[in-house]
């Protein structure tokens, strides 16, 4: 799974090296922080005749990603010369990344700061308050107060960003690789074969039901023109990127959030799962599947599975596909068959008039990409600051993630067009040609630390949205059909912090719960279960599992967080 989510990470963000959106504006801010090129200067004042200070010393764990080499990276000397450091690098590959951090940290050797990659390891929550209380990781806050505009201004203008970073004792032990991901904002999106919608003369759906008749004409008219009923009309898999069928198809009933099947209304969190809108939901599902409508596999499978009926030799035969983006279960690579025929449907309306959209935090993850440790001198931390307080300036940001300016991007051209509609845009990707040797010019997902939606949308990208070059186009206009289906109240479980004295408890509550929601819907979808007979005895079962406790808990962390009014 690990494997497959590099390539699906690396597919999708065309735009960055990596990378699972609260932000829905389409323009570039306003209150953009200033450019940190501007204001973290090391020329000396002209009057001063003094030597230059000797560069200040930084031992610095990284992960270093394949075709980097930070010693030589033209981004390292860049900063080393433009912030007066000498860095040494623990650098370590990717596998083993998480152990080899906790050993550094068990051993008492660590280094002055950690920078890791969020995608491979990151410091949890748990971690950040563990080593904070211990006094090994410092609390940054003044820091950033007195060196660090930058950051000072994302903390004050951005209230997601805020609530990743500050604990609830009111310290940033670390700070998180904020990169929003507009489509990845909205995992569970239904693709549909509209040139089997067009060839059976059907309308792109707009209700469940109209849905599950066109499900219907896929499996029952040979639409594939093959003379064999070998079509599969939706499938789907297991895994956590939007593949899941059931969650599209219960927001058209009610919120499922395909994670924990938390709801939010008037500030209080609850659970979708116990709701008599979700028993609805299942019957319809279930409808699906007792005429064949849902491939099995879809409940068992993985998405390598997937990809093989969508990708299947003789013939096409996939009508629907639940998934974050197409690539998950057709290929999008120059000289495809079939990318084309996969669009979205938008989300569909139930027969209560819902409509809704699972929404999430835009693929950021809670944790801590970047700490500085007690080992570090006061020296040390400023320039540390300073450095990551660049990164989160546009340019910094740029140069370190995306590679050093006219080597691996460059400014826009007249006529060129950025991602997000009505954006001017800023930076165009300079692609390396076939049989380049890596230009080793930038920090990769290492630098991954402030891209919100305007940066990204500030890319600049190519309109033919079936060009696998432009692919983040074609899913940033597919997602704009999602965008305001969510919730009012969405309950932030990616960016709450729990007591730590209950994060085992709530995590163990919280695995026993989803295990017995999921396991058991399957069981009602398949018939295994009645809904009529059995739905008590499933709702006690969650009563019994502690459903109460571990909301509490959820209640009680979300009363203390910064998203509580």
């Amino acid at each position: 799974m690990v494997s497959l989510l590099a390539v699906v990470m690396m597919t999708t963000m065309v735009m960055s090296a990596c990378s699972k959106d609260n932000g829905n504006s389409n323009t570039t801010s306003n209150t953009e922080p200033t450019n940190a090129a501007s204001t973290n200067t090391n020329e000396p004042a002209e009057a001063n005749t003094a030597a230059p200070a000797a560069p200040v010393d930084i031992k610095l764990f990284a992960v270093q990603e394949q075709d980097i080499n930070l010693e030589t990276n033209k981004f390292t000397k860049f900063v080393e010369e433009k912030f007066n450091i000498k860095f040494t690098f623990e650098a370590i590959p990717g596998d083993g990344a998480k152990e080899k951090r906790q050993i550094s940290l068990a051993s008492g050797d660590f280094p002055d700061a950690y920078m890791l990659t969020a995608y491979i390891d990151q410091f949890s929550q748990a971690d950040l308050i563990k080593y904070g209380k211990q006094g090994v990781l410092i609390p940054l806050n003044d820091l950033i107060d007195q060196y660090a505009p930058n950051i000072k201004a994302a903390l004050e203008n951005n209230a997601d960003f805020k609530a990743f970073s500050v604990a609830p004792d009111g310290n940033i032990y670390g700070l998180p690789a904020y990169s929003q991901c507009f489509h990845c904002s909205y995992p569970n999106k239904m693709w549909l074969n509209t040139s089997w919608l067009e060839k059976l003369k059907l309308e792109m759906p707009k209700t469940t039901e109209d849905f599950k008749k066109v499900l219907e004409a896929f499996k029952n008219q040979d639409p594939n023109g093959n003379g064999k009923k070998d079509e599969v009309p939706l499938s789907g898999s297991t895994e956590d990127f939007g593949v899941r069928v059931v969650p599209y198809l219960m927001d058209a009933f009610v919120y499922d959030d395909d994670r924990n099947h938390l709801l939010m209304q008037g500030g209080k969190v609850g659970s979708a799962a116990v709701t008599n809108e979700w028993k609805q939901g299942l019957t319809y599902i279930k409808s699906l599947f007792d005429e064949g409508l849902i491939d099995p596999g879809a409940f068992t499978q993985n998405a390598e599975a997937f990809k093989k009926i969508g990708e299947n030799g003789d013939a096409q035969i996939l009508g629907a596909g639940a998934g974050m983006h197409p690539a998950i279960f057709v290929n999008i690579d120059h000289g495809n068959k079939n990318s084309k025929d996969y669009n979205q449907v938008p989300p569909l309306t139930g027969p209560n008039g819902v409509s809704l959209a699972t929404h999430d935090g835009g693929g950021v993850a809670p944790g801590a990409k970047f700490a500085i440790t007690s080992k570090a001198s006061k020296e040390a931390q400023v320039a540390l600051i300073q450095l990551v307080d660049y990164m989160f300036s546009p340019e910094g940001q740029t140069n370190g993630a995306s590679g050093m300016k006219d080597i691996d991007w460059r400014d826009p051209k007249d006529g060129e067009v950025a991602l997000g509609e009505g954006v001017q845009p800023m930076v165009a990707p300079i692609p390396r040609a076939e049989g380049e040797a890596p230009r080793n010019a930038g920090w990769s997902g290492m630098a991954h630390f402030y891209m919100p939606k305007e940066y990204r949308d500030s890319y600049v990208q190519g309109t033919d949205i079936y060009d696998s070059a432009n692919y983040e186009r074609r899913l940033y206009q597919a997602t704009l059909q999602y965008q305001g289906h969510e919730p009012k109240e969405l309950f932030p479980l990616w960016a709450i912090w729990l007591d730590p004295s209950e994060v085992d408890e709530a995590t163990m509550l919280q695995t026993n719960i989803k295990t017995y929601i999921d396991e058991n819907s399957l069981q009602f979808i398949t018939g295994h279960k009645s809904l009529d007979k059995d739905w008590d005895s499933y709702v006690k079962g969650l009563e019994d599992l502690k459903l109460g406790r571990y909301l509490e808990i959820l209640q009680k962390a979300y009363d203390s967080s910064t998203f509580a009014k």
